[in-house]
């Protein structure tokens, strides 16, 4: 809604606030009646108010991201005006290193708890983290089931928990704090490749994008048009089966953010994904070679410090 709608809706209320008083002096009302009647009328304007800030959400603070050296696997952390997300947490051995490093940043909540796509580097510490005394409101996964253990020890840490899941769909929305997040894609449910279905967000803290691609492939970029943003989590740890050119091109990220494990056996990220990145002339930043980073957005601007140099 514009400011101008807004202004005119308070220019309406106070119109109708003077009307009540006048009829008041007619009728004879007495305060008790007026401040009733004018209670409604606030109640209503109250209700435009928060219609608005939905659509368009004030900047609060700073915006915090967390990208965590997990190795060969995924894990960050969203924290802005006392609300917090994670997506994924690494694999299975990493869980006690990410429910302690929330810990560390005195979060005791967690809002919304992201399982990108059901590989182990991506839940593997999803058990930990649920299983954990941190307070968890909501649950994301794809609706796509598999049969190893890692899965069905996530699953059974949400059901002791009295948790359920709920499986986004493109254009879907939510808040964490100021930060508003839309879902990009409906998940590519193919028992084959697992990484289709990973959930992909775009977070939007006043001017600032950041967009987060899970594991997504090539087949998941090719189902949309992108919007420029000011930072890329690298889908699928920079491998070539994600960021093709004409998602790049479209994208056109200022800072890229791969997440790898040193000296991997999967070779990644690629050499052609690198040059990629480099030809839109985009600042890479990575775990294998940076460590953990920290992103701070005070909604214009961005700075990342790293804990390697």
């Amino acid at each position: 809604m514009s400011r101008r709608n807004k202004g005119k809706q308070k220019l309406i209320g106070s119109i109708v606030a003077i009307i009540i008083l006048a009829i008041a002096g007619i009728f004879g009302l007495n305060n008790e009646n007026i401040n009733e009647i004018l209670k409604t009328e606030n109640n209503n304007n109250l209700a435009s108010e928060q219609e608005i800030t939905t659509s368009s959400l004030p900047v609060d603070g700073n915006l915090n991201i967390y990208f965590i050296d997990v190795g060969q696997a995924d894990s960050i952390l969203i924290t802005n005006n006392a609300s917090s997300m994670l997506i994924d947490a690494g694999n299975n051995e990493d869980g006690e290193d990410v429910v302690n490093f929330i810990k560390d940043k005195g979060i005791t909540k967690l809002d919304y708890v992201i399982g990108t796509h059901p590989h182990e580097d991506h839940i593997g510490g999803l058990d930990d983290v649920i299983n954990s005394d941190l307070e968890i409101s909501n649950i994301y996964m794809p609706q796509i089931e598999t049969t190893t253990k890692t899965f069905e020890d996530v699953i059974d840490a949400i059901q002791n928990k009295g948790l359920t899941i709920t499986s986004p769909k493109k254009g879907d929305t939510f808040n964490v704090g100021n930060a508003s997040f839309e879902v990009m894609t409906d998940s590519i449910l193919d028992e084959d490749n697992l990484n289709l279905s990973s959930i992909t967000l775009l977070m939007q803290y006043g001017n600032n994008k950041f967009l987060f691609m899970g594991d997504a492939e090539e087949e998941n970029e090719e189902t949309r048009d992108w919007p420029k943003v000011d930072l890329l989590k690298v889908g699928h740890h920079g491998s070539n089966t994600s960021s093709s050119d004409k998602f790049l091109n479209e994208t056109k990220p200022t800072y890229g953010i791969i997440m790898a494990g040193a000296g991997n056996s999967y070779g990644l990220p690629t050499e052609e994904t690198l040059n990629k990145l480099q030809n839109i002339e985009s600042t890479v930043y990575r775990t294998d070679l940076n460590g953990t980073m920290e992103v701070v957005s005070d909604g214009e601007n961005i700075e990342i410090t790293t804990s390697k140099t």
